[in-house]
């Protein structure tokens, strides 16, 4: 069973691939079950938020008590399974049971891979490559202004605690996420996708996005997902990713920011330009963590520090 993690800052595409992947040939996927982030917590503290509070003891020493994560699990097994039974208490049987269950659900549909897809653990990968065997991680990158401008516009029209915290906020989660995701580029069981390179090379990005998946780039893809990739009524920011038909998204910064918004925006974000470009190197010479090396990831800006912006 090959067993797929979409991961990648909220807003960057992660929807997308998920559904894309979701029309190969004998692939399951579900809606985000954000189960290791009910498992593990502290996503504030991954995400170096400001001003947040440290886990208790008992969640770091890998008890429940208090916890989302017994009752998700609990959860995705009734509704996947029709299962009723307690679920542990603990991290490691809880975290078997979960790939357990979506092990069991795959071949009851006779599906050779799962794809779970939840953006947040793209903060929890270290522990998920070591509590799930064989494990494959997809990171999905955006440029930032435009992820920036996309969690504002959602937050605008569908107001929901997932985009709360404004532009600095933002910009912030952004840096972050492209810290821990070039950090990872090159290492074994870890593809880095940007999403602009999917939408210009479609055709090269999925024959090697297959060869990494060990999927036949050959076979043709269904006309949409076998699988619900989200709960459009829930989520209606996904609406247009749900086809996992890849097409160019509208850049919204110029629309929804001022001049001066933009001119601190592009001075507080690392250059994505570069980013783009040494994904681009790595991939072109085999995604060897020895070229990797090779390009290190420019030192990360703090909106606020480096540059104020005025009122």
């Amino acid at each position: 069973m090959k067993r797929i993690f979409v991961v990648g800052c909220p807003r960057s595409g992660t929807t997308i691939v998920q559904a894309l992947l979701a029309r190969y040939p004998n692939v399951l996927t579900l809606p985000e079950t954000a189960f290791f982030e009910s498992v593990f917590g502290g996503i504030g503290q991954r995400w170096q938020d400001p001003d947040v509070r440290r886990d208790p003891w008992y969640r770091r020493h890998g008890f429940f008590a208090r916890s989302h994560g017994p009752r998700r699990l609990h959860r995705l097994e009734t509704e996947l399974l029709g299962l009723s039974q307690a679920p542990p208490w603990r991290i490691e049987p809880c975290i078997r049971r979960f790939v357990r269950l979506l092990d069991e659900v795959a071949s009851l549909q006779r599906c050779e891979a799962w794809v779970e897809k939840t953006p947040n653990h793209v903060m929890y990968v270290e522990e998920i490559a070591r509590h799930v065997a064989d494990a494959r991680f997809v990171h999905v990158l955006r440029n930032g202004e435009d992820v920036v401008a996309s969690v504002v516009d959602a937050d605008l029209i569908h107001p929901t605690h997932a985009f709360h915290g404004g532009v600095r906020h933002w910009v912030r989660r952004w840096n972050r996420v492209m810290e821990v995701q070039i950090a990872q580029l090159g290492a074994p069981g870890h593809y880095v996708l940007c999403l602009e390179d999917l939408v210009e090379q479609f055709d090269r990005q999925w024959e090697r996005l297959c060869a990494f998946l060990d999927f036949d780039s050959s076979l043709p893809l269904t006309a949409t997902p076998h699988n619900a990739v989200a709960n459009a009524a829930a989520e209606p920011w996904k609406h247009n990713a749900l086809s996992g038909v890849v097409q160019r998204t509208m850049r919204k910064s110029e629309n929804l920011f001022g001049p001066r918004m933009l001119e601190w925006m592009r001075s507080s974000l690392v250059s994505y330009d570069d980013i783009r470009a040494r994904v681009a190197r790595v991939q072109e010479c085999g995604a060897q963590r020895s070229c990797a090396a090779k390009f290190a990831l420019p030192e990360t800006r703090t909106p606020g520090r480096d540059r104020a912006f005025a009122a």
